[in-house]
């Protein structure tokens, strides 16, 4: 179930309840995003995109690996705080290129919800960053591209998730 919240034109607020606890859902989402993020699509590189990584620190990056082990960066870490929050930066412009310039904030927090739920809240802000493009990229990351189904797929791999 996704909930969102409207309200603010320069952030967008999405909401699941994860059946796994936080340790499990912060690892899913954390170290295995590439078990969930549909990269066939959400790529920006020009090579087929492999895996999608988050370096375990701040300042750390946060990139798509190539098959040909090239990288392309999305944005870095801003704050990292296991197992119940993290800060990225989002540097992808409305031309889907990566600027570091850019800085939009994707703020995930994940909440115990039970012995064995999590709740996760995703706040993607700082959208006025795109200027004139705002409100077309604000629809991308609310309707199209979908902060939401992205939340979806991420849930339904950390409810799945089995120790290796």
């Amino acid at each position: 179930m996704i909930e969102q919240n409207v309200g603010d034109p320069n952030s967008i607020k999405k909401t699941t309840i994860v059946e796994a606890d936080q340790e499990i859902a912060w690892r899913v989402f954390t170290e295995k995003m590439g078990s969930w993020w549909p990269l066939a699509y959400y790529k920006i590189g020009p090579a087929n995109a492999v895996d999608a990584v988050i370096e375990p620190h701040v300042g750390g990056r946060w990139f798509e690996r190539g098959e040909d082990s090239s990288t392309c960066q999305w944005g870095s870490v801003l704050a990292w705080e296991p197992p119940s929050r993290i800060v990225l930066s989002w540097d992808i412009n409305a031309d889907w290129k990566y600027d570091p310039e850019l800085n939009t904030e994707i703020e995930v927090r994940f909440v115990p919800d039970g012995s064995k739920r999590t709740r996760v809240e995703l706040e993607h802000r700082r959208l006025d960053r795109y200027g004139a493009r705002r409100d077309e990229m604000r629809r991308i990351y609310d309707t199209e591209g979908d902060w939401g189904k992205l939340l979806e797929a991420f849930a339904g791999v950390a409810a799945a998730w089995k120790e290796a």
